[in-house]
């Protein structure tokens, strides 16, 4: 054997013994007649102390950052300890060393604070993962797997393989498309999810399924987005949404313990998708802290606007809020004393292209009892007042108002809220706090198309006191304008998301499993018999022969991942990971093909491309 130890094992209690470690150099520090080395795998680091007898032989064999090397020696006590190490008591009397392999320089010094930019390491990824602050995050993905894995198992769900060679059925993101060679003209896709295949084996009996699964979505990238990512995929028969919401919050807690060593005792509040998207501006909202919104006026929802209720901008000539679709506030706690270059910073921060608005408007609730705003020359002191009452503003509070295009406006106020949220410091990464999102539309609609679109996706069941108002009315919309009043825009998915910290970790939804409903979802997403029948004639089929009811989930393994481990990106969770173009830069991919293979594939490539 190379080792009768690993680099991260000895301690005191082995002084004296004879052992062999295998590793990499570290680091190399020279004292006159004596030589200290750093050796490392990937379980620690170990100190190798080289005494004079062996110099010699270091002048013959020098050593270098990350030479692999094979040591034998004594353990001992070491002189000067370190307490920042596992092994930080002990160091090794090196008495024979061989060199199993040398290594060129290093692109960049392998340590936690490496000097190689994101580029330089995903390009030589194979030495960014000898890092320890990488390493770490492989440990804890390992860790959240095998955590899921042991839970899903006691509770009898089977892991089932399902195929990545699949047929292609456009509907949400891009596939991505595989040649096939023995059938010329014809491609396979990679699947989004395994979907119709976990349906399928609801149908087969299996009620109990999940599997630990890559999925493939071709479409524009980000910090949390890969075009090959990961999903713990689930799936249940006989069961209502409250039997999967129990199921997959023991799921989560217990992982929060296998992983964390957290107890997440407290119970997982549960929202409405419009509760969510009134209160927060968001479906996916951080409820670590408060500010929710206070709509003072919608052009869209009477119910949840105070318009109808307060007095709070009527009656002033304050063309801003007048003429807006919606105007929407939060209260900031403590930011009353907020300079006016702070003010104009943030006014500047709500104009940028990423958020698209005019302006920012402010109260200050002076902790004197007084109110200042930006539009002081438009209203009563005592409807700003009103307004910072309304929305929950205490003295010493910062009222922030945006006005504009309702969706627009929304999606601002909520970046707006997330924002303060963060430079207060309230968005912190070792505070967990769980969500289900429940009640989402059915059906979104199209302008472009002017036509009906699954929120969700197409097998996704009505809520069940609403299915016979999507049999009993035909989804054609006579009137775009008036596509709201449509009796499809008011029903309900029986479907949830489940939200960490803001972020949407898992979602699924109780499943269409009886063929009439399932044509009549097809049909209402504008699909004609002969399509739905050629793309999914294989899951009405199934449905024909005692399908049960069922439902599913399936988590963001990734994103989980990187949420646990205090990351905004999932990419330093994954262990070869893309960049923000798709490529792999370490292997160079995509990248071109041979003639051959294309002659082999029937394929003539556009000359453009």
């Amino acid at each position: 054997m190379y080792r009768t130890h690993t680099c991260g094992e000895l301690r005191l209690a082995q002084a004296g013994q004879e052992i062999t470690l295998a590793g990499w150099i570290q680091t190399v520090r020279k004292f006159g007649s004596i030589t200290f080395a750093d050796l490392r795998d990937r379980y620690g680091i170990t100190q190798l102390l080289f005494g004079e007898e062996l110099n010699g032989q270091l002048d013959q064999q020098p050593l270098g950052r990350e030479f692999v090397i094979q040591v034998t020696g004594l353990v001992a006590e070491r002189t000067n300890k370190n307490p920042n190490l596992a092994t930080g008591d002990i160091e090794i009397k090196v008495k024979t060393f061989t060199i199993l392999n040398k290594s060129v320089t290093p692109p960049f010094t392998i340590q936690d604070d490496t000097d190689g930019g994101d580029d330089l390491r995903m390009k030589y990824r194979y030495l960014d993962l000898r890092r320890n602050a990488v390493k770490k995050n492989l440990e804890l993905r390992y860790s959240v797997n095998r955590a899921a894995r042991n839970y899903l198992h006691e509770q009898q769900f089977m892991d089932v393989e399902t195929p990545f060679l699949i047929k292609s059925t456009p509907e949400g993101a891009r596939d991505f498309v595989v040649p096939s060679r023995m059938n010329p003209g014809q491609f396979y896709a990679l699947p989004q999810s395994p979907q119709t295949f976990k349906q399928l084996l609801m149908v087969s009996g299996y009620d109990r399924y999940y599997q630990v699964v890559k999925c493939f979505r071709d479409e524009d990238l980000r910090a949390d987005r890969q075009p090959e990512f990961t999903q713990i995929d689930c799936e249940m028969s006989f069961v209502e949404q409250e039997d999967i919401l129990n199921m997959f919050e023991g799921m989560i807690k217990h992982i929060f313990k296998a992983v964390k060593g957290i107890d997440y005792t407290d119970k997982v509040q549960r929202m409405s998708w419009e509760e969510a998207m009134w209160q927060y501006g968001n479906d996916k909202p951080d409820i670590r802290f408060g500010m929710s919104l206070l709509n003072i006026k919608s052009a869209f929802s009477e119910e949840y606007s105070l318009l109808a209720k307060k007095d709070l901008i009527a009656g002033t000539d304050f063309k801003v809020f007048n003429d807006a679709e919606t105007v929407v506030a939060i209260a900031v706690p403590g930011c009353a004393e907020y300079t006016r270059k702070q003010t104009d910073e943030l006014t500047d921060w709500v104009k940028r292209p990423q958020i698209g608005m005019q302006g920012l408007v402010f109260i200050k609730c002076n902790a004197d009892g007084t109110y200042k705003s930006s539009v002081d020359k438009f209203f009563t002191e005592d409807k700003l007042k009103a307004i910072a009452d309304a929305a929950g503003a205490k003295a010493g509070d910062l009222v922030l108002i945006l006005a504009g295009l309702e969706e627009r406006t929304r999606k601002a106020i909520s970046e707006l809220r997330l924002e303060m949220g963060e430079r207060l410091g309230l968005r912190k990464k070792d505070e967990f706090r769980l969500l289900w999102v429940l009640d989402f539309p059915l059906f979104e609609y199209s302008e472009d198309d002017n036509r009906w679109v699954a929120r969700h996706h197409p097998f996704t069941a009505p809520k069940p006191d609403q299915i016979q108002v999507m049999i009993n009315n035909n989804p054609l919309i006579e009137n775009a304008a008036e596509y709201l009043k449509h009796p499809y825009a008011n029903i309900k998915a029986n479907a949830y998301d489940m939200v960490l910290n803001g972020n949407e970790i898992g979602g699924g939804s109780i499943r269409i499993f009886q063929r009439d409903l399932q044509e009549k979802m097809f049909a209402a997403l504008g699909m004609s018999k002969e399509e739905a029948l050629h793309k999914f004639g294989f899951l009405l089929g199934a449905f024909e022969y005692g399908a049960p009811p069922h439902g599913g989930i399936a988590f963001g393994f990734d994103r989980l991942c990187a949420i646990l481990g205090g990351s905004e990106s999932i990419r330093d969770f994954i262990a070869f990971p893309k960049n923000n173009s798709g490529r792999d830069v370490m292997l160079d991919a995509p990248a071109t093909i041979d003639n051959k293979q294309l002659d082999e594939l029937q394929i003539k490539l556009n000359p453009k491309a």
